[in-house]
């Protein structure tokens, strides 16, 4: 029995979606964990 062809290298648009949504998602999480990281530091300004 013949193996079927891959599937074409061009994506749906349903896979360009979610690969979207993913690398969203991953950048939010990045941007979050910086932004906890830097609330976290004494600030100079408060000090007053």
């Amino acid at each position: 029995m013949p193996e079927k062809p891959p599937p074409p290298s061009k994506p749906t648009r349903e896979e360009r979606l979610a690969a979207a949504l993913r690398e969203n998602l991953r950048r939010r999480k990045v941007q979050e964990r910086q932004f906890d990281a830097a609330d976290t530091l004494p600030k100079a300004d408060e000090s007053g």
